[in-house]
């Protein structure tokens, strides 16, 4: 499966990783704008194709009173006014067969979270869009089964798809990143590494997930390594006080620094191919 299946990414020369990045989830319109402009800065100054991240809801909550959304319309406007403000394409994820036509009309990738990848009707919607599809792998699948998510996707005529890994559970509590996935999943379409999902530490006794920030460099830097397309993260510029999902975001102070790491990396690694 070649790069310029996603349509969003295919302009790029660069030889470049491409980047998903932006917050966990949508919590007003001067966050998004603020996050959207110090990325996009980034990215232009790096080279690197940019995708704008954000959930226009949370469904997957370990508590009733967790965040969910500031309503769906109002977040999805948010995110077509990022798209048309800053000339880059968006991605959210959906949850219900309905959520897929709602959420095409606004952004430009729709992205099937990891615990509903298994879901065949919603897989389906959402590549009847004709919108590309970011398959997040379960934490409870194998490399190799993705390749049955994927052919969900082409075989409702979309040839736009994409996998994302964010790590497998082992015990309760905790993430751990089967690097041999990527090469392998990359048979089947590009890959994407979700670094900041990939450091999560969930089913607290709190219900607040909690996570390893300290890790994201050096899981983004093996992602990298192994042959990751695009590299998927979340952040913020007050991470202690998101709405969702604080506990392994990135500082958006650090991310330059970051970003400019992997670049020498990617160079390093394309230049030994």
């Amino acid at each position: 499966m070649k790069l310029d299946k996603i349509p969003q990414i295919k302009h790029t020369d660069s030889n470049n990783f491409f980047l998903l990045c932006g917050p966990c989830a949508i919590e007003g319109e001067d966050m998004a704008m603020r996050i959207a402009e110090k990325v996009v800065t980034l990215t232009d100054k790096l080279n690197i194709p940019y995708i704008f991240k954000g959930s226009f809801k949370k469904a997957n909550r370990s508590r009733v009173d967790s965040f969910t959304g500031i309503g769906d319309e109002k977040a999805l406007k948010i995110l077509r006014k990022v798209s048309e403000t800053f000339k880059v394409p968006t991605v959210t994820d959906i949850h219900t067969n309905e959520d897929a036509a709602k959420a095409a009309e606004y952004v430009d990738i729709l992205q099937i979270p990891a615990f509903l990848v298994r879901q065949t009707d919603l897989v389906v919607a959402a590549a009847n869009t004709g919108k590309t599809v970011n398959l997040k792998k379960g934490q409870f699948m194998s490399p190799e089964s993705m390749k049955h998510a994927v052919t969900k996707v082409t075989d409702s005529n979309n040839e736009q798809v994409m996998v994302t890994d964010r790590g497998t559970m082992f015990g309760y509590q905790d993430m751990i990143v089967d690097f041999r996935g990527i090469p392998t999943m990359k048979q089947y379409a590009p890959v994407v590494l979700d670094v900041t999902h990939s450091l999560q530490q969930p089913n607290q006794t709190s219900g607040v997930t909690g996570g390893r920030p300290d890790m994201i460099e050096t899981i983004a830097r093996a992602g990298i390594v192994t042959g990751a397309d695009g590299i998927f993260m979340e952040t913020h510029f007050d991470p202690a006080n998101a709405k969702s999902d604080g506990a392994n975001m990135l500082h958006l102070d650090y991310l330059e620094r970051l970003l400019t790491n992997l670049v020498a990396i990617r160079k390093t690694v394309n230049g030994l191919q």
